[in-house]
């Protein structure tokens, strides 16, 4: 049914990479939970105005306040495809966030309503009914919230959109909590122990701790994370990959939407190759890597000393200083000053960000210590950077 649905509805549907393509996915999966959750509350509504039975008739609701959290994530995603503007240089990618984070707050409220309901049935336990039509309601409302939970998950995973992700765990939360209440039901039908309460205390909370989930994935874009390891060696190697490039250092991604990234990295180039030709090949990699990987790259150009073997014996030994301290710390942008007394090493130490203000100094004593030890003339100038790749 889904790959109907994707086929059907969806153009071009293999090139997930396209704004527009992904824009499609995410119409089609608000559209599909609209109708399915309206579906639910129709007949839900009618059984429960028919049965006079008023705990349908209230789940009834919830599908039309599902309905409505469907209805955010069509808005969400048509808004998010709204191209740059003025007001809005780096489009409006980021709005996809803001209603999953909209869509979390609704999971939390829904688990929150059910611990408060949970408790009142603690306190004062009610007899439970079994009814075979009340049941059969209730059972092909979990196979929709099911099959729409696995529909989004699915297509959300395709796209990488936490709009999906999040009405995905919200329908399952709707198949938790009513596999409890049937579950409590069948139990008090066939011993006559009521445990409807502490079930629904146990399952509220999961779905609460779920909700939270959503909101800490989906605010972390929000706020800036560190670089997908597999996303920094994708880029690095990218630009490693051109002749006339020694290396890179000190890149930065910066997320404006699911399929919109601008990018800064530090390139290394030959100090005695002319800088028109260097420019020439950075020029060429910032618009190849928006042809390629989608990525506005900004490029620094760090020239190096690749013909004096002093400089790059010492750059050698302070490296090995450095993995003999800690084999994460890496260094860029060494040079070095020759005087007759003194001989300044000039270097950035790319530290993790465990090694905070108190570290820092400690490291910097350490360092300068074993690199005297080699010649008493070095003195180490050291700037710390931070690696913005996330750590493993």
């Amino acid at each position: 049914m889904t790959e109907l649905l994707v086929k059907t509805f969806v153009k071009n549907y293999e090139n997930t990479e396209e704004a527009k393509v992904r824009t499609a996915y995410g119409v089609l999966a608000s559209l599909v939970g609209i109708v399915c959750n309206l579906l639910l509350f129709a007949g839900k509504l009618t059984v429960g105005l028919v049965l006079h039975s008023v705990s349908v008739m209230a789940d009834a609701f919830n599908n039309l306040s599902d309905a409505a959290s469907s209805v955010i994530g069509f808005v969400g995603v048509k808004m998010a495809e709204k191209p740059a503007d003025r007001e809005h240089p780096f489009g409006h990618g980021r709005i996809e966030y803001i209603a999953a984070l909209i869509v979390s707050f609704l999971v939390i409220e829904v688990g929150f309503t059910f611990l408060k309901n949970a408790l009142a049935k603690i306190r004062t336990p009610e007899d439970l009914s079994f009814n075979l039509i009340s049941m059969g309601i209730l059972l092909a409302s979990v196979a929709v919230k099911l099959w729409l939970s696995l529909f989004n998950k699915k297509l959300g995973r395709r796209v990488n959109s936490t709009v999906m992700q999040a009405t995905a765990a919200d329908a399952l939360g709707d198949v938790v909590t009513t596999l409890a209440t049937m579950g409590s039901i069948l139990f008090f039908y066939f011993t006559n122990i009521n445990i409807d309460g502490y079930v629904g205390l146990v399952v509220s909370l999961l779905v609460m701790w779920a909700g939270i989930g959503i909101a800490k994935d989906t605010l972390e874009p929000l706020i800036g994370q560190s670089v997908d390891p597999e996303l920094y060696r994708k880029i690095t190697d990218f630009v490693e990959s051109y002749d006339g490039i020694l290396g890179s250092h000190d890149l930065i991604v910066h997320n404006y939407g699911p399929t919109k990234s601008l990018a800064s990295i530090h390139a290394e180039v030959p100090s005695d190759v002319d800088i028109e030709t260097s420019h020439e090949i950075i020029d060429r990699i910032e618009r190849d890597a928006v042809k390629k990987l989608g990525i506005f790259l900004v490029i620094h150009m760090d020239p190096v000393e690749t013909e004096d073997a002093k400089v790059g014996a010492l750059k050698q030994e302070v490296l090995k200083v450095l993995q003999e301290l800690d084999p994460q710390l890496t260094l860029h942008d060494f040079r070095i000053v020759d005087g007759e007394k003194q001989i300044n090493l000039i270097f950035d130490v790319v530290v993790p960000f465990s090694y905070g203000e108190k570290e820092r100094p400690k490291l910097r004593k350490a360092i300068q210590e074993k690199v005297h030890a080699l010649d008493s003339r070095f003195q180490c100038v050291i700037t710390f950077d931070n690696a913005f790749m996330a750590e493993t």
